[in-house]
């Protein structure tokens, strides 16, 4: 974009009658960042750039601050905050309060924090200290979930729940099937020592307002130990750090660069991760080296995180469409064991490819890049998200869990897939529970579900109301931005077209 440009796309979002006031200082920051040139990039690294296969995710063109932040939330409300003049609560009010000023001073790259904590065992000591009544700790609850979803206008923004049941947990899930707000996005972290009962409390919540979804907690505290956090769409990261950058390789528009199998395969992916690894060390060179973020920055001085806790995701999305170019006709990725078996050979190199490669500055992962299904941006048409099965393509729902929990093992920071249900399964909760038992036994890392007549809808890995959606469409302004992508990604991705599912499937 040449200067002109530039300053017309500046003027043009001056002007936006759509865009809040909050969304247009965002975007103005973004286009003056944008017009930095400070990173050193090679001309083969942008001729991947220029043909979209390497995807910096609207990152911009000049780190200043990690992508995703995990501050240490137990040790704030243990100790509290010197910088904000905040010390350890001593009630319910007081707790609530202390984490609303804190997440207003959490970076991010969309400038919301992407994670508000473990937010019930955070909670759940002045819950139960006997100083509220449980009708006090719900009123308090839904307040502090209100005030999230009103001013931190972002479905990016992640807290969790679990593994083990609380009163503050339930207060949480009845909350949230009463206000039914997109924001915060939240995750049961649901393992053996999860009850029942308080998993099909999360279940029947979920079917109403599209969370929580539930992660593997055995599988994620194999990767990270028992402190991770499930942060932005459904990302595994440590806790007290984050994920200095996240790019992805868009394997939909590789394969559209040879007709050879072999030749993608052995010569093209290779580059394609060589290529992208280069570029994500100088973005975190010039983050860590030139920004020198960690010198500086109050939560980092108070040891909320660490430069030593964090880690950067190697991003991938369209699995099945790389697949589906190689193989014969009627043979398609989730319905044919061949083009199971080019996927999985796929990931296997890529995982090879990506574990040869060193930067001392991702020490929360021992130098290693974390592979991550990415979910996919508003612009993609005819990408699916990591490696899911092309939404109008899903088989059973027995079939569908057998093959994607075959390639969850890969991410450790992150993938998922997503199942809607009708009204059938309303009733009989635990068959949903039973499915996600048997997908986490066999290795599935994390599932997301709604019930088809829902408003809050999830479309990739954030949460959307289709009521906002509608709203933006007919030209009026929305509260959230994710809204935006929610409409983008329903039209382009389809995602409202989701095979529904049934106990009679």
């Amino acid at each position: 974009m040449d200067k002109t440009e530039a300053i017309n796309a500046i003027l043009d979002t001056v002007k936006d009658g759509v865009l809040t006031y909050e969304m247009k200082v965002n975007t103005l920051a973004k286009q003056a960042e944008n017009l930095l040139d400070v990173l050193s990039i090679s001309e083969p690294i942008q001729k991947y750039r220029d043909a979209g296969v390497i995807c910096d995710l609207y990152e911009g063109n000049a780190p200043y601050r990690p992508r995703y932040i995990v501050p240490d939330y137990e040790k704030f409300m243990a100790e509290g905050c010197d910088f904000l003049n905040l010390s350890p609560a001593e009630d319910l009010y007081d707790a609530i309060n202390n984490l609303q000023i804190i997440y207003r001073h959490v970076p991010s790259i969309t400038t919301f924090p992407v994670y508000i904590g473990n937010i019930d065992t955070l909670l759940e000591p002045f819950v139960t200290s006997g100083k509220h009544t449980e009708t006090e700790s719900l009123a308090a609850i839904k307040r502090f979930l209100k005030y999230i979803d009103r001013t931190i206008t972002d479905s990016f923004c992640h807290g969790n729940i679990g593994p083990v049941e609380t009163l503050t947990g339930r207060l949480i899930l009845k909350a949230e099937r009463e206000l039914q707000d997109s924001i915060p996005n939240i995750t049961l972290k649901f393992g053996a020592e999860t009850s029942e009962s308080f998993a099909i409390d999360a279940v029947e919540t979920s079917l109403i307002t599209a969370k929580p979804s539930f992660s593997n907690h055995e599988m994620y505290s194999e990767d990270f130990g028992e402190r991770y956090a499930i942060v932005s769409c459904y990302n595994g990261l440590p806790i007290g750090g984050g994920s200095l950058t996240l790019v992805r390789l868009v394997l939909a528009r590789l394969a559209e660069q040879t007709e050879s199998v072999e030749v993608f395969l052995t010569e093209l992916l290779p580059d394609a991760v060589e290529k992208m690894i280069a570029y994500m060390d100088e973005r975190i060179r010039f983050l860590m080296e030139d920004v020198k973020f960690f010198d500086h920055h109050f939560l980092a001085k108070e040891g909320l995180i660490s430069a030593d806790k964090f880690t950067a995701m190697f991003g991938m999305v369209g699995l099945a469409e790389a697949v589906n170019r190689f193989m014969p006709e009627g043979q398609r990725f989730g319905h044919s064991e061949d083009a199971e078996a080019l996927g999985l050979r796929i990931m296997e190199i890529i995982d090879s490819e990506v574990s040869k490669y060193h930067n001392p500055h991702l020490k929360g992962s021992d130098g290693k890049y974390l592979l991550h299904a990415q979910v996919g941006i508003d612009t993609d048409f005819g990408i699916s998200p990591g490696v899911r099965i092309p939404i109008g393509e899903e088989p059973s729902i027995y079939e569908h869990l057998f093959n994607a929990q075959k390639f969850h093992k890969y991410f450790p920071s992150g993938v998922g897939d997503i199942f809607t249900f009708d009204q059938t399964v309303n009733a009989n909760p635990t068959y949903i529970l039973n499915l996600i038992k048997g997908a986490f036994k066999n290795k599935m890392r994390y599932i997301s579900f709604y019930g088809a007549d829902a408003d809050v809808i999830r479309i990739t890995g954030y949460l959307v109301k289709k009521s906002e959606i509608e709203k933006l469409s007919r030209g009026e302004a929305v509260l959230r931005d994710t809204v935006v992508l929610g409409k983008g990604a329903v039209d382009n991705a389809k995602v409202l077209e989701r095979k529904v599912r049934g106990i009679s499937e």
